[in-house]
Order: structure tokens, then C-alpha cells, then sequence
């Protein structure tokens, strides 16, 4: 490491004279309308300057509760804040900062009241603001990146389990984001979507939200009166600060909801009868450049209904993603299969209570991570075999149904799913059962069964048992044993068992993992993402967390990591693969870093394999060890003109390998978006060389909340293909669509079109 001290000092030095460059650059205000506040929202002055004061985070989370106030009249959503519920509210204030300045109070105050009526809660925000027009707004898009704006968040603990439950999040310009969580975060479905709304305001002394969350929208139990556990989150985006009302040490965000604070005083409410019917109707035309063009008119409905209120029960017929966005290309350079995540509306929902044996999501193609390709984390459940080719192409589902959520201290999961037959792939039935029961104070151990059965006598099936227990706030133990089955292994003796051990220990200082992982060599998880068999795979991180006085003011935070993963066969204990990531991370005050290192390999191949098939690259057997040196850095995220850039070299496989990545962010206000990104690989093997290009654009415009216009092109010099994906998206009612969506692959080399489609789609919820 001491290779790199003197590049970091320079760079540390440089960037203390520029720390400021950037922020406060990319404000929303100037296209959102003003309008008066509360005549008592009055701005209160930055909170003084003081030390941190002495928290005990493991009691003060009872302290903190707000009661809810019923509504003897209507709420009209418009930011206003003026129904006289809202004065008769509590407030919930004192945000204490959890970062940069831990313990010490937010520099601006954030007041919040709750209310209800018989159908919905309400969330009255006025988030203090002394210099509104330095509001950082760079996003209206529906799951916007929470990371480049201002922005308020909730989580509701409904269940007040200390385990699971719902964010909202919002910024001042009404983009909306949300998630189901479940283990306190351990498992974070990001693209769940519920019904709810916002208006906000922007005054001349901060902003004001107004949000609607219906009870149909949440499960929970049918105790009366209801205690929920809630937290609220600030973030003041130009200062990178990040405050809380139940107050959280920095290694924790607010998904930590065993420390949430109490909501009370809901009396006389009730999920509702919770039945969403959701039917569509498309209409596509395509053309192959073998086929003439083809059209289709198809339909099908979605249907949701609460069996209790912690248990959903969904039924779906016809069963259409054509709406999805495509995937994003990636460059392997690994003999390992690609990572693609799971995308689909359908799938996504509770897909944290059916997660099984993923304790590590790090690895995949992204050009950005210190070790970039590295290879992505088993997943012993995974969607994307549903429903999908191998290649990715889309296969015709006939209907299914899924029973999920709570009921008590067990969470259940209940799936199956009928492909149809299609172009020589048979038709196929998917089952999945999901266990899990609450232990101790926050743990919990659980059992999977999965089946997948082809027509005729094939069929692949899957058990496991898992357990997670946390020991105070520090100390995590997780672990599974499972095994497959298939009329193959019947007849074989080989090992079909998988098992892991994992051991976590976080605190403000330091970040350590311990895990072991035996895979099989007959391990055969058809509805898992599995990318080798036969080995026996130890993993240790440690990382040192430092925020010394003598640090510029420009520098948040240094660290340190190591990184060692080895894998070696079952079948003698012979070494297979070794890296060790010896890094630096630095992160900076406005949300910049950067991180150089050496990423160390060695690899056992036995068998060759094809590294790029387009340029016909082939690794052959042997040892080879090679190290990369690497350099990254990242701008800060909220101005207007962002980017990150990746750049390494070093021996590749008895050659070399030099490789840029580089990624400009173009926001010149919240409705605009544009980003490119372009991986360079500069390789020379012992047979070949040869240059490989992959250029992503992504061009987003928001109208505004409900209307949106997506681009994202790719083109591969590897194989000359430039395809498009192009959405129009309006939400026309919540969770109701009308999509426009353009396709096209092109060869460019030739200038033959490869294939084209045009999709419109419609959809329309009805709830009760």
C-alpha cells in the first residue's frame, strides 16, 4: 500500500482546495412553485454548534413517541397544512444528525404530526430550511436516486416487530420512492409499490410535505388500539447530512427498526377489505429480419386479495412484462455466468420473505466497484429462471398465485407458477414454499422447498433450512444447509449439499466478516443462481473506519480494507481461485471519493474456456497469478455535472490488461437525466489482442410525478449490435399505467435491422 500513500496525499491536498467545486449546484426550486407555509411554520435558526451529546441508543428509542390524532374532517392533499387536525397535532422534532456529526443536533429542525381518518394516514413534514433556494432537487422520476437530492423518509414498523416493515421517501419537488423491508434491512425490496400520494411546497423558509399513505396500503395486525414502531429520516443534501428523530449511531440507517421510536393512538382502524384488481390490455406489432411483421392484441388481470390482514393472497392470468425495462449489458471477463437482477413487477413484490442462502450481493459486471467482475453471490432462489430463457428471452406464462406476509411470528411465502410451452421449451410448473419463524429478541430461523417440474418425468427440487441470530448491536451469526434433487443425482453418489456459516461484526470503527461456504460437485439448483459447484469458499473482510481531527476538512472519511476469498475443489482440496483486495477508500464531504488499490489473483484452470466469443478468445489450463492496480473516483452526485472514472492495469492471464471505464452524469435540472458510460478493455493474451468497447446512455425526462420519457442504448464493438429501449410512461391513477414501449437491435456493422417492436399497454387498478 505504500505505493499509493503519496498519489493520496496529492490527491486529498487537491481536493481540500476544491472541496466546495460542485455543490449546491443542482436545485430543483426554480421550477417548483412557492407558496406560503403555515402561518406558525416559522423558520427556526441552525441549530448551535455543540458537542455530541452522550446517547444511550439502546434505550432512547422509547423515549420517542408520537400519538396520531384523529380528522373529524376531510384532508385535502395540497401541502398546506391548514385543517385544523394539523394544528391539534403533536409534533415530533429534535433530529439528532447520525452523520457527518454523530449525536449532535440536525442543523435545520424538521417538524412532523400525524393524523388519521378512517381510510388513510397522513404525514404533515415542514423541513426548516434558512436558504431555500440551495433546496438540492435532481430527480421527479417514481424511485428517484435518493442520494442526489433532499429528501424526507418514513418507515412504519406496522407489526412493531422490530424487524420488518415500510419506507416512503419523498423530496421537495414530490418524487416518490418506497420499499418493503424485512430483517432490519437484510432483505430490502426496493421496487415494491403501494398506493399513496404527496404534495409539496417549497416557502421562503424550507419546505412542506403532505403525505397519504390508505391503510390498504399496509398490513398489520387487528389490535386495538395500534402501536406501531416509526422513525423519520432528514437529509439536507448540499451539507451530505443525514438526521434522525429516534436518534441512530452512523453505522445504522433508518431500517434499523428494532431502534425506531412508537406511534400511538391509532384507534378503530382497520386494512380494509384489500382487493386490487388490476386487468390490462396490449396491443404489439414486430418484425424479425426473417419474418414479416407480426401483430397481437392479448389481455390478462392481475388480482390481490387480504386473506388476514398480514396475509395477501394474489392470483395473476396472462402474465405480460413487456413493459420492463431491458436489461444492461455487461463485459465479463470471468468464466463465470453473469448476474442479471430480477425486474418484474410481479416478482418483486415480497421478494425479500422468499430470499434464501444471499448474505454478500457484491460481485457482477458493474465498471465502478473497486474490484470490478468479480463473481456475484449465490442466490438459492432466484426468479429470473421463471418465466425466462437462459439467453434472457421472455417465455409465455399461462397464470399463477402467491400466498405471502405475516401471520403472528411466522412469515410465509407460497408460490406457483405454469409456463407454457414454447419454441422447444416445454411447459413448465415452479413451486416455492417459504418458512420463517421469529426467535429470540430479533432473530429467526426458517425453512425453503422449491420445485420445478417439466413435462414428462424431469423434475428439480430444492430444500434448505436457514437461521439468522444478532447479538446486540453488533453481532450477527447467519447460516443454511441445504440440498437438490433430481432423477440424475438419484442414481449418483456425489455430494448435492450446499451449507454456510457467516459471521458479522459492525460497529462505528470496524467491519468485519467471516463466512465458509461447501457447494457440492452434484449440487443442481435449477430455480437458483449457482455460478460454480465443487468447491469449498472461505470469505473474510476487514475494514477499518477512521475520521481523524487531522483529516482536511474536504475529507469525511478513510478506509482501509482487506478482502480475501479462496476457493478450493472438494475433490482433493486442490486450489481453484484466490483474491485478495488490499484498498483505500476516501470519502469526502460533499459526497465524492475515491479508492486506489491492488486487487491480487491466482487461478487454477483446468479446463479452457471462452473469455470473449466474438473475438474468439480462449483461456487455456494452467496457474496464473496477476495482480491489478486500480484507481477510482466519483464526483459528487448532486451537481449538475457529475461522473465517475475507473482506471487499471496489470497482467491478465499470461498477458495484459489495461481498462478504462468512464461514466459523465449530465442533470441540468430535475427533469432532465442523461448519463453515458464506456468500458475500454485493452487486452493482449499469448494467441490474440484485441480492443472491447460497451458504450450504455440512458436519457431520462420527467414531464413531472406522473409522466415520464425513458431512453437506454447499448452498443458492443464485440459484436456490433446497437439496441434501444425506449419507454413512455404516465400514471394515469395510482398504480395504474399507460406505457408506450419501442425495441430495436440493429447490426451496425452491416446495417441489417435485426428486430424491432412496438408495444402499447394499458393497466388499470381497482382497489377496495
Amino acid at each position: 500500500m505504500q505505493r499509493f500513500a503519496a498519489p493520496c496525499a496529492f490527491a486529498i491536498a487537491v481536493l481540500s482546495a476544491a472541496g466546495s467545486f460542485g455543490q449546491n449546484i443542482a436545485t430543483g426550486s426554480a421550477s417548483i412553485p412557492a407558496a406560503a407555509g403555515r402561518p406558525d411554520a416559522a423558520a427556526r435558526p441552525a441549530a448551535p454548534a455543540r458537542p455530541a451529546a452522550v446517547i444511550n441508543y439502546e434505550t432512547i428509542h422509547l423515549e420517542k413517541r408520537l400519538t396520531a390524532v384523529r380528522a373529524t374532517s376531510a384532508i385535502v392533499l395540497d401541502g398546506a397544512l391548514d385543517e385544523p387536525a394539523w394544528s391539534e397535532a403533536p409534533i415530533a422534532n429534535g433530529f439528532i444528525q447520525n452523520d457527518p456529526r454523530e449525536g449532535t443536533p440536525a442543523t435545520y429542525d424538521t417538524d412532523v404530526r400525524v393524523i388519521y381518518t378512517d381510510d388513510a394516514l397522513y404525514f404533515g413534514v415542514f423541513a426548516h430550511d434558512e436558504e431555500p433556494a440551495k433546496i438540492v432537487v435532481t430527480d421527479l422520476k417514481k424511485d428517484y436516486a435518493r442520494d442526489g437530492s433532499d429528501g424526507f423518509r418514513i418507515v412504519l414498523d406496522t407489526f412493531h416487530d422490530g424487524r420488518n416493515g415500510y419506507e416512503f421517501m419523498i423530496n421537495p419537488a414530490g418524487a416518490k420512492w418506497d420499499s418493503q423491508i424485512a430483517g432490519e434491512g437484510r432483505d430490502n425490496n426496493a421496487n415494491w409499490d403501494g398506493i399513496w400520494d404527496v404534495k409539496t411546497k417549497i416557502t421562503e423558509t424550507g419546505w412542506v410535505a403532505e403525505i397519504w399513505i390508505p391503510f390498504r396500503t399496509l398490513k398489520f395486525a387487528s389490535d386495538d388500539p395500534q402501536v406501531w414502531g416509526v422513525n423519520f429520516q432528514r437529509k439536507l443534501r448540499r451539507l451530505n447530512e443525514d438526521s434522525y428523530w429516534a436518534p441512530l449511531p452512523r453505522i445504522y440507517d433508518i431500517e434499523r427498526v428494532s431502534m425506531a421510536g412508537n406511534l400511538e393512538g391509532l384507534r378503530g382502524v382497520h386494512a380494509g377489505k384489500n382487493i386490487r384488481i388490476k386487468p390490462y390490455a396490449l396491443t404489439s406489432g414486430s418484425r424479425v429480419t426473417t419474418s414479416p411483421t407480426a401483430g397481437d392484441v392479448q389481455g390478462g388481470v392481475d388480482v390481490k386479495y387480504g386473506v388476514t390482514s398480514g396475509l395477501v393472497w394474489d392470483f395473476t392470468v396472462n402474465t405480460d412484462f413487456s413493459q420492463v425495462e431491458a436489461d444492461e449489458q455487461q463485459v465479463n471477463l470471468t468464466r463465470f455466468s453473469l448476474f442479471f437482477p430480477e425486474k418484474r413487477d410481479f416478482f418483486l413484490e415480497n421478494q425479500g420473505l422468499f430470499a434464501f442462502g444471499n448474505d454478500n450481493g457484491a460481485g457482477g459486471g458493474n465498471a465502478f466497484n473497486g474490484r470490478g467482475n468479480q463473481p456475484q453471490d449465490m442466490r438459492l432462489f432466484f426468479t429470473r429462471r421463471i418465466g425466462l430463457s437462459d439467453s434472457g428471452r421472455s417465455l409465455p406464462i399461462l397464470g399463477g398465485t402467491r400466498l405471502s406476509g405475516r401471520q403472528g411470528a411466522y412469515s410465509i411465502g407460497v408460490l406457483n407458477i405454469q409456463q407454457r410451452e414454447d419454441d422447444g421449451v416445454p411447459a413448465t410448473n415452479f413451486s416455492a414454499f417459504r418458512l420463517r419463524r421469529d426467535v429470540l429478541a430479533n432473530s429467526d430461523v426458517g425453512a425453503i422447498l422449491l420445485d420445478k417440474e417439466v413435462s414428462g418425468p424431469q423434475f428439480n427440487r430444492f430444500a434448505g433450512v436457514d437461521a439468522n441470530f444478532r447479538f446486540g448491536s453488533n453481532v450477527q451469526l447467519t447460516g443454511f444447509a441445504a440440498r437438490s434433487f433430481s432423477p440424475a443425482q438419484a442414481a449418483a453418489r456425489d455430494n448435492s449439499v450446499t451449507a454456510r456459516g457467516n459471521f458479522q461484526y459492525t460497529s462505528r470503527t470496524w467491519r468485519t466478516t467471516l463466512r465458509y461456504t461447501t457447494i457440492g460437485e452434484a449440487f443442481n439448483d435449477e430455480l437458483g443462481f449457482v455460478p460454480r459447484v465443487g468447491v469449498n469458499d472461505t470469505y473474510t473482510q476487514v475494514w477499518r473506519s477512521l475520521r481523524p481531527k487531522w483529516l482536511p476538512k474536504a475529507v469525511r472519511e478513510l478506509g482501509p480494507h482487506w478482502i480475501v476469498q479462496q476457493s478450493n475443489r472438494i475433490d482433493g482440496n486442490a486450489l481453484d481461485q484466490r483474491q485478495q483486495d488490499f484498498h483505500l477508500s476516501i470519502s469526502l464531504s460533499d459526497g465524492a471519493g475515491m479508492e486506489p488499490g491492488i486487487n491480487s489473483n491466482v487461478e487454477v484452470i483446468r479446463t479452457p474456456f471462452v473469455l470473449n466469443s466474438a473475438r474468439g478468445a480462449r483461456i487455456l489450463p494452467g496457474r496464473y497469478e496477476y495482480n491489478e492496480y486500480f484507481f477510482y473516483y466519483r464526483t459528487n452526485g448532486a451537481s449538475r455535472l457529475a461522473s465517475n472514472f475507473r482506471y487499471s492495469i496489470g497482467p491478465f492471464y499470461g498477458g495484459y490488461r489495461r481498462s478504462y471505464a468512464f461514466g459523465p452524469e449530465f442533470r441540468p435540472n430535475e427533469k432532465v437525466n442523461a448519463t453515458l458510460t464506456m468500458q475500454l478493455n485493452d487486452i493482449s493474451l499469448p494467441t490474440i489482442s484485441y480492443l472491447s468497447t460497451l458504450t450504455t446512455a440512458r436519457v431520462n425526462y420527467n414531464f413531472n410525478t406522473k409522466m415520464f420519457l425513458n431512453a437506454l442504448l447499448q452498443y458492443t464493438t464485440d459484436t456490433h449490435q446497437l439496441s434501444s429501449n425506449i419507454r413512455f410512461n404516465i400514471i394515469h391513477r395510482p398504480l395504474s399505467d399507460i406505457f408506450f414501449v419501442y425495441n430495436e437491435h440493429r447490426d451496425e456493422l452491416t446495417g441489417l435491422l435485426q428486430d424491432r417492436s412496438l408495444i402499447a399497454k394499458m393497466t388499470y387498478m381497482v382497489a377496495f
